[in-house]
């Protein structure tokens, strides 16, 4: 369907490409992959005819359609969101709205006097409008857009969301190659999960650079990695690429080393007999045989580690914070009623559930940026806290470079030393002295990174990370925070990024927070899951985690002794309290689904399909909620009670 045939691409000094080849296939599913600036962007470029290449061609089947989301900035004017997720052709929009305008009974809003009734209908049927607009709003629907959302102007909603609507674009009119550029950088857990999912089944070809390992493992069967000005194909998933490249360096180094030999003992000699007459003619030959040989290259250098000791915070003491009996709510939305928790130095802890179950309300609580209505948050001795999210507005100078701003730190480091961490998080050459007020979203959050790295607290609190971040940005902040000397509350969507740094897990969902008193592929373990992208976002634990406190302390004392005693008495009063939240949960839940079965058998409702609709997932997810908390109040009722027996 498409194939790339001796292609070189040069800019100056700089290649890019050279000789590269590439093959795509229908049905073809491909991750490009490849450090930051090794061109995979001008690839794209390359392939959409926006710009030419220097030699070779580049050819597609006659009558094959490419699509293509690049990574920011899609563009909008007056269109509502369904009218960009309908656009199939550049005429079909405005006949949409004609036929709207004829069914509400308004045609001079958008028909054209001479346009019949009849005409625009045909016209519409013959596109298979009604069809396309179903699937429109079912993708839109998937891709996290309420149905309330579908007739907004697309201008009043963020850049992401209006990506997410171009995105519905494409799906709705599936070319035979998609192109994508990092498409999941605007999608929630659960958008992304669906999106993953949709693309399995996608009837054509997938070209995608991405920068989420578990999104490349599931999707790709193939990745294209762009090293040495070429294009190299290996089979299999993103895990398989990475082991086939291991092999192929080592095999590669070894022909290297093994050829460097040769060429060694055929210059030594050369050199050494090149000046006798009698061998003169033999060193001759050596010299062209060392001439004729076909040079191997050594393998590409592995740049993805920083070599950079970060600035350590200072030591704090071993309980580092708390909260007691904390509630919080949004108006009549009860988030938490009374909950507890507590984090000790260097614990490493994601935070993982549904969306909408309050997991950024508890890091911002943990953060103080919200205040409990009741309850208290506790900090220990010689804590700081320094929290992610508000970091790059409140403490980014607009006027600064981005040079000057990382400098500005209390850290011994020196400009070189932040220069190739600027560069490790994509700010290199020129870019350093770019304007803070002039950088993008994503640039900023870097930035932001960098002086948090440079000078940081000893409780780090983060909110997605690694959004906006490549491959080899990920894995420098990976580093950085492997050497972090702190205490580390998190959420985050990337599992490579959650494998490589969490030691405790605290699940949230429904107001309850559930510890497991392991690394991810312990949580992992324990829920039974699935798979380690779908269990970031599961309602419930599928098997019941030990508290929090359940870890058998180093020194036991004796049976029968007074410890024993008020341990148990601890243990008996917080089973009575959590017993106590559930029970209140479950009254609340009770109460809001009779309100919404009363909604459901009233007739009126039926006259608003809109509404209808949204009340009855109201129905069903209150519903599954309440399945929940009885399973949950039923095991601490039984653990309740085994205790009040012992």
């Amino acid at each position: 369907m498409l194939t790339l045939h001796g292609v070189s691409k040069s800019y100056g000094d700089r290649v890019l490409f050279a000789d590269a080849a590439l093959q795509v296939n229908r049905g073809d599913r491909i991750g490009l992959v490849g450090p930051n600036g090794a061109g995979k962007s001008t690839l794209f470029g390359l392939i959409l005819g926006e710009e030419p290449a220097d030699e070779g061609r580049i050819a597609r089947d006659r009558g094959a359609t490419i699509g293509f989301l690049p990574q920011e900035s899609a563009p909008v004017a007056d269109e509502t969101v369904v009218e960009i997720a309908c656009a199939i052709s550049p005429d079909f929009v405005a006949l949409l709205r004609q036929v709207k305008a004829w069914d509400a009974g308004h045609p001079a809003e958008a028909a054209h006097p001479e346009d019949l009734h009849d005409s625009v209908h045909e016209r519409f049927h013959e596109q298979n409008g009604y069809l396309v607009e179903a699937k429109a709003k079912q993708i839109l629907a998937g891709l996290g857009f309420r149905p309330g959302h579908f007739d907004r102007p697309a201008k009043e909603l963020s850049g992401g969301w209006v990506m997410r609507a171009h995105l519905a674009r494409l799906l709705v009119q599936e070319p035979d190659l998609l192109m994508l550029d990092e498409p999941t950088n605007h999608l929630d857990l659960e958008s992304l999960l669906w999106f993953q999912q949709y693309l399995q089944g996608y009837p054509g070809a997938i070209l995608v650079i991405s920068h989420d390992r578990e999104f490349l493992n599931e999707l790709v069967t193939a990745v294209v990695e762009i090293r040495q000005a070429k294009l190299v194909r290996f089979t299999g998933n993103f895990d398989r690429y990475l082991q086939q490249r291991e092999a192929a360096d080592a095999q590669q180094l070894a022909a290297f080393k093994t050829q460097q030999k040769e060429i060694a003992h055929l210059q030594a000699f050369v050199d050494r007999f090149k000046a006798k007459a009698s061998k003169a003619s033999q060193a001759q030959s050596k010299l062209k045989q060392i001439e004729r040989i076909e040079r191997i290259e050594a393998p590409a250098a592995d740049d993805k580690k920083v070599g950079f000791r970060f600035p350590q915070p200072i030591r704090s003491g071993q309980r580092v914070i708390w909260l007691d009996g904390v509630h919080f709510a949004y108006g009549a939305t009860a988030v938490y009623r009374g909950i507890d928790l507590e984090v000790e130095r260097g614990e490493r802890i994601v935070l993982v559930g549904p969306n909408g179950a309050g997991k950024s309300t508890l890091l911002k609580l943990l953060a103080d940026k919200l205040q409990p209505q009741r309850g208290t948050r506790g900090l220990g001795h010689n804590v700081t806290v320094g929290y992610y999210s508000q970091y790059r507005v409140d403490m980014l100078k607009p006027e600064r470079t981005v040079l000057a701003e990382a400098l500005d730190t209390e850290a011994k480091v020196t400009e070189q030393q932040v220069r190739t961490l600027l560069g490790s998080f994509l700010f290199s050459g020129d870019a350093v002295f770019k304007r803070v007020e002039v950088l993008s979203g994503g640039e900023k959050s870097r930035l932001a990174l960098v002086k948090l790295l440079l000078s940081p607290p000893n409780l780090l609190l983060m909110d997605e990370p690694t959004t906006h971040l490549d491959m080899g940005s990920i894995d420098a902040l990976v580093a950085a925070l492997q050497q972090f000397e702190g205490t580390l509350v998190f959420i985050s969507h990337d599992v490579h990024f959650i494998r490589s740094l969490a030691n405790k897990v605290l699940h949230v969902a429904d107001g309850v927070l559930t510890p497991y008193l392991g690394d991810y592929a312990f949580y992992l373990d324990k829920t039974k899951a699935l798979s380690a992208r779908a269990a970031l976002t599961a309602g419930g634990a599928a098997t019941k985690a030990p508290p929090a406190k359940a870890a058998a302390p180093a020194n036991k004392p004796a049976p029968g002794s007074g410890a024993i005693d008020r341990d148990k008495q601890k243990q008996q009063k917080k089973l009575q309290q959590q017993v106590g939240r559930i029970e209140q949960q479950i009254e609340l839940a009770e109460q809001t689904k009779a309100a919404l079965q009363r909604e459901l058998e009233d007739p009126a409702l039926w006259t608003d399909g809109v509404r209808a609709s949204a009340v009855q997932k109201d129905f069903a997810d209150v519903s599954a909620v309440l399945t929940q908390l009885t399973a949950q109040w039923e095991q601490a009722a039984a653990a309740l009670e085994a205790l009040e027996r012992d």
